[in-house]
């Protein structure tokens, strides 16, 4: 003869779910270790490259700081072309090696600035106008430099209105930059060359009331004159 089942108290029924959800927990944890533990190891791997990198960039940025001080001896020497290439068989990098190697760093990056120039200074402005434009360095003198320099390029070309606008913009990345004042006489001048006369003439204004006592207000006197 069958027993009757005998009914659970609600005591048992929690008791039964409360080892059902541990099982399952159980079961999903080991279902979901190996995922983990694989997640785990590759979020370190990342942590540790990255740190890595760091440092290597930093060890970098030295090296390319001890090479650029090395070449810059030449480079204010006014041997730009050694300045360049570098001095074969003296262990001496050029700027263009340095630039190559070392251009993701901060003084990589410096380092395309006085390339540049010096291409400049050569004569060879296509080259020239390539590094400018390259530059992403985080040195507002740099960055200036680089703006000027790519309106140099521009002002050679006939751009006049475009080197009139860099020129700006150069001199105004930052305040304490001792070059501002010939930015932006460099502006207002490529300003007239461009036609726009309302411009140059507010510019010239600025040096005048920014920069009293620079010689570049002298020159912006002279134009200023012409306006009257």
């Amino acid at each position: 003869m069958l027993q009757k089942k005998r009914k659970l108290s609600r005591k048992e029924i929690k008791e039964d779910k409360l080892v059902s959800f541990f099982y399952r927990s159980q079961s999903l944890f080991e279902e979901y270790k190996s995922k983990m533990m694989t997640y785990g190891l590759v979020l370190a791997a990342v942590i540790i490259g990255v740190y890595f990198y760091l440092n290597q960039k930093k060890a970098d940025n030295v090296q390319a700081g001890i090479e650029l001080a090395h070449i810059m001896k030449i480079y204010d020497n006014g041997s730009y072309l050694e300045a360049i290439e570098g001095i074969q068989g003296s262990g001496v990098k050029g700027l263009k090696q340095i630039a190559e190697e070392y251009g993701s760093t901060e003084n990589g990056e410096s380092a395309k600035i006085y390339l540049a120039n010096a291409y400049s200074y050569l004569g060879n402005y296509d080259e020239a106008i390539k590094y400018y434009e390259d530059y992403s360095g985080s040195i507002d003198y740099m960055k200036a430099a680089a703006l000027s320099g790519r309106a140099g390029y521009y002002a050679g070309k006939g751009e006049y209105q475009k080197a009139a606008d860099l020129f700006k913009e150069a001199a105004s990345i930052s305040y304490v930059n001792g070059e501002n004042a010939d930015y932006l006489l460099n502006a207002g001048i490529n300003y007239l060359k461009a036609g726009s006369k309302d411009e140059a003439k507010i510019v010239f204004s600025r040096i005048k009331d920014d920069f009293k006592s620079s010689s570049a207000t002298r020159e912006a006197d002279k134009y200023l004159a012409e306006f009257n």
